[in-house]
């Protein structure tokens, strides 16, 4: 099987239903919406979540917690990831958003300490684990807090 010879399996695919198109259609008329009523209408119909009139349990349930708009979130990146880099190198936020290994800096960049590290690197970032700073560490590398 080749990719041009892809295809739907026979009877799964229906056409699009031609609304509107005379009596013999069987959806003239009223286009199969029936008579009158919110849902005949154009934009008709329930917005979501409502409950006919019924208190929504949305609106049941007690408001919990709150959100801290003052909290840092860290970009985070794994000791293993950085085995990427050359002996020597200087690792920071911009260049491992260079690489795509995190996707954007955010707050600043967190290093944890899952995987193994080979190479002597210079890593600087807003925050390390102990094991990260440790595997950093015993290879001969330095992990500068930013």
């Amino acid at each position: 099987m080749k990719l041009n010879e892809l295809q739907p399996a026979v009877g799964s695919k229906k056409s699009p239903r031609r609304l509107g198109r005379g009596t013999g259609s069987g959806l003239g008329k009223t286009s199969g919406k029936g008579h009158k009523g919110a849902k005949a209408r154009s934009g008709g119909g329930k917005r979501p979540g409502f409950e006919g009139g019924q208190m929504p349990l949305v609106r049941q349930l007690p408001k919990r917690g709150f959100t801290n708009i003052f909290a840092k979130e860290y970009a985070t990146v794994n000791v293993e990831a950085l085995e990427v880099f050359d002996e020597g190198t200087e690792v920071t936020a911009a260049l491992l958003c260079e690489k795509r290994i995190i996707r954007q800096e955010l707050d600043g960049l967190k290093v944890l300490g899952n995987g193994e590290l080979t190479k002597k690197l210079t890593v600087k970032a807003a925050k390390f684990t102990a094991s990260a700073k440790e595997k950093i560490e015993a290879v001969g590398g330095t992990a500068e807090v930013i």
